[in-house]
């Protein structure tokens, strides 16, 4: 299910491309301070699953299956969001997914600043878990948006069309700028995350909030039309 966005195409692009740094800052912290494993990045997950097969890897089976779990318990959430809330208002369907994913956020960003949640040990498999679902919830809404070219988490597709779409390529070059701009926010977003690590990775999840809150925003402007239509 393939939901038009209800706002212009600039702002649903802009706000996309917020949700792809969110994904690289929030990868950062797991990945550098959790144990070298990803919250958002599921391809990242099923590679380190067969790595790990070697002794000497250094990365952990269970932090993986334990990340890639709780996304999707994220993902059917926010697949259940999509289903229940989409045909009664776009609008406020976004507007809830982005607040249940920055809600989860800024808890996570509470918990570890008080020592609740820590980022070593085994209670780090907790952080992880958290934050898998709150990425999970953002992946499963980004999807039922339908954005082509931004699924705010893989590039992989995003960069082969980047360079087979191309005029070079004796293609249209259609979507550069949105493919460009998607690479930069990811790559911005983990630059950014590693380094405010270097201060306190409780204060990257809190900006990762923060962010997701700013696109909850944007979306709650919708509501008033799908009032209105109604």
């Amino acid at each position: 299910m393939a939901v038009p966005s209800p706002l212009g195409n600039r702002q649903t692009v802009a706000a996309l491309l917020v949700l792809t740094s969110v994904t690289g800052l929030v990868d950062a912290v797991s990945y550098l301070r959790l144990g070298h494993v990803f919250v958002a990045n599921m391809t990242g997950n099923v590679v380190f699953l067969g790595f790990s097969v070697d002794p000497h890897s250094g990365l952990s089976t269970l932090a993986s299956l334990i990340a890639i779990a709780a996304f999707l318990i994220g993902a059917l959430a926010g697949g259940r969001l999509a289903h229940t809330l989409a045909t009664a208002g776009v609008g406020r369907w976004l507007t809830t997914a982005f607040t249940t994913e920055a809600t989860i956020l800024a808890v996570v960003a509470a918990l570890t600043g008080v020592g609740v949640l820590p980022f070593t040990g085994n209670g780090s498999f907790v952080t992880i878990a958290v934050l898998a679902t709150a990425l999970g919830v953002q992946n499963a809404t980004v999807r039922h948006l339908g954005a082509p070219d931004l699924t705010t988490t893989v590039l992989t597709l995003t960069l082969t069309g980047l360079a087979a779409d191309s005029t070079l390529a004796g293609g249209a070059g259609h979507a550069t700028r949105r493919r460009i701009g998607s690479v930069l926010a990811m790559l911005a977003g983990a630059a950014a995350g590693a380094g405010i690590l270097q201060w306190s990775a409780t204060a990257a999840i809190a900006l990762a909030a923060g962010l997701v809150v700013a696109v909850a925003i944007t979306f709650a402007r919708a509501i008033p039309r799908d009032a209105d239509r109604s």
